[in-house]
């Protein structure tokens, strides 16, 4: 049947608000005892370097969806739910078979993106702190043969994951670190390893504005990470505190 004037400016408006509310619409949390917390610094503080459309999709909806899977699939396990994300990882071999694989990607995906945002923020390369200071930078020149090094490893090793995954600074409690990847969502918390900080190179961390070319995301990467951040992670670990 034919649409009337009515209804066409109806079904119009409805689209108009549909369009203007996609991060509500996505933003929606699942119960349980895993929340995601707001991005610690405005979407579009680290452009041009992450654009503020990728932060937005990747928090609030590819977060959010590893938050609302990993509350449903520890639903049905009390003695799961109640433990931190860090010893379940650590202890994935006892979580119960039917959940496992669930909350591998999902608890990895978590724990990752959470540490994720907490070692990014606005400054970039001559700004205050856009270097590694005191113990960090002595470890660093210690254990990876200095900054520049560092980045060029790292970057070497994120260029090397094929497809999806993550690369990662690991820290010991005694301060010594290393370099490793990973694929998919896991992370060196599965070994009981702790992450200093890690780059994620799944496409939908780079590709609305960097394409297919993941070498150029993990250079300008490094402008936005916040040694600040990273080194208060860094005391953390050595001090036995650092979680995810």
């Amino acid at each position: 049947m034919p649409l009337d004037r009515r209804t066409l400016m109806r079904g119009s408006a409805a689209l108009a608000a549909a369009a203007l509310a996609p991060r509500a619409a996505f933003a929606q949390a699942a119960a349980g005892p895993f929340t995601l917390a707001p991005l610690p610094y405005a979407a579009n503080a680290l452009e041009p370097h992450i654009d503020a459309k990728t932060m937005e999709i990747h928090h609030d909806r590819h977060h959010q969806a590893y938050v609302n899977n990993l509350n449903a699939a520890v639903k049905d396990h009390g003695q799961v739910a109640a433990m931190p994300l860090q010893d379940i990882l650590a202890k994935l071999g006892e979580v119960p078979e039917s959940v496992r694989t669930a909350i591998r990607n999902n608890g990895g995906g978590h724990a990752n993106h959470t540490m994720f945002w907490q070692v990014m923020g606005p400054g970039g390369a001559g700004s205050p702190g856009s270097a590694p200071a005191g113990a960090l930078a002595e470890a660093i020149t210690r254990d990876l043969g200095g900054l520049d090094k560092l980045k060029t490893d790292f970057n070497g090793a994120g260029t090397r994951v094929f497809g999806s995954g993550w690369v990662f600074v690991t820290v010991t409690r005694d301060g010594k670190l290393a370099i490793e990847s990973k694929p998919n969502q896991d992370t060196p918390l599965m070994e009981g390893k702790r992450v200093l900080f890690g780059n994620d190179v799944w496409e939908h961390a780079y590709y609305l504005t960097y394409q297919n070319r993941r070498p150029d995301y993990l250079a300008a990467w490094w402008n936005v990470v916040s040694w600040p951040k990273v080194g208060e992670r860094y005391a953390a670990a050595t001090a036995g505190t650092l979680t995810i």
